[in-house]
């Protein structure tokens, strides 16, 4: 499928991407930086893995690895957790290894794909639907509900990234969550509206409405997809900091993942008439409703992003908890096991659950 890419006039983010420009000439000698134990693509040998499948509300497919802890009964029931994705990802990036440690504590987990996104349903592919996203962690628990190896008053979610924003999103109209962790969290919503900081005016906001609209009436008489945001593909020593760190994951063998639903061309990449739906995606309006439900939320002291882990912390009622990893940025708690919290996690959801 041909590829055809638009960086809005803001240049709108998504939480595995940033803006970038065509123009940006290709850094072939980039290797991945590997340093803290970084393991995106970890297989553990002491539990097992299904492929699972099952439907959403909406009757949309959503698939998922799960993961069972070694020596299970056969009538044995343990507390699950859910695992998402960050926002463009799929679950092989990030939510299936942190499925897999947890499972090695004794967990049942099951790391998704959202919908439109990696093996689980959605049309167009790529399409930005937040309320859908959240859809598919309440949709996951009814499946864990009705699984023989979970207890299924015992049911957490994490969510890694923008999937951090979807699952504060479920867990507010959920009460089968029982407990919510995130690890360097977007609001999703917020940034799309004001970009880092609150940079975007109001009237630059306004310019990226108009251009999705316009590619509406475009895409409905027929014409050609169009993509923005996304990981840039070529980097050079003047990219952007951000950009490098999101390329550094994403575009190397570090962590680059193509599924079959997709092509390298468009991997990370949301639709461009679909993605200011985030514009609408207020998660952190009414954060009380999930107490006293504990809330757990993980970050780089390091990361460009820790300002939504911030601001959701001081909406949250208790129980809750900010955690600060030193040193660490972003994309570091994506896949460097020497700097990812993993007992923290442990002991949040075996309190919890």
């Amino acid at each position: 499928m041909k590829a055809t890419f638009i960086n809005p006039f803001t240049s709108v983010l998504i939480c595995s991407a940033l803006w970038a420009s065509a123009t940006l000439a290709a850094n072939n000698a980039h290797t991945a930086q590997v340093s803290h134990g970084a393991n995106n693509f970890y297989q553990s040998e002491r539990i097992s893995m299904q492929k699972v499948t099952f439907n959403n509300q909406y009757h949309m497919q959503v698939t998922g690895n799960l993961y069972l802890p070694e020596n299970m009964q056969a009538n044995e029931r343990k507390p699950a957790i859910i695992v998402g994705h960050p926002m463009g990802a799929v679950k092989e990036q990030s939510a299936v290894l942190y499925a897999q440690k947890l499972a090695e504590m004794g967990f049942v987990t099951l790391a998704i794909d959202l919908s439109f996104w990696g093996e689980s349903e959605g049309s167009p592919r790529n399409a930005v639907l937040p309320d859908m996203y959240a859809e598919d962690f309440s949709a996951a628990v009814d499946y864990l509900g009705s699984n023989e190896h979970v207890d299924a008053k015992r049911i957490g979610v994490l969510g890694i990234c923008g999937s951090g924003g979807f699952a504060i999103s479920a867990a507010k109209i959920d009460p089968r969550m029982k407990a919510i962790a995130t690890v360097s969290m977007y609001n999703m919503g917020a940034f799309t509206r004001n970009l880092y900081n609150q940079s975007q005016t109001l009237a630059q906001r306004k310019q990226v409405i108009a251009q999705a609209a316009a590619q509406r009436d475009v895409e409905f008489a027929g014409g050609e997809t169009q993509y923005t945001g996304g990981t840039p593909h070529e980097i050079n020593d003047d990219s952007h900091p951000i950009a490098k760190e999101f390329y550094d994951f994403y575009r190397t063998p570090r962590g680059q993942y193509t599924p079959a639903s997709s092509s390298p061309e468009l991997t990370t990449h949301p639709t461009l008439s679909s993605n200011t739906k985030f514009m609408n995606f207020y998660p952190f309006n009414d954060m009380e409703l999930i107490s006293p439900r504990p809330l757990l939320f993980i970050s780089g002291d390091q990361a460009h992003s820790i300002e939504f882990s911030q601001d959701a912390y001081a909406r949250a009622a208790e129980p809750k908890e900010l955690y600060l990893v030193e040193g660490a940025g972003h994309v570091d708690l994506y896949d460097r096991v020497e700097l990812i919290p993993f007992a923290k996690l442990g002991d949040f959801f075996n309190t919890h659950l």
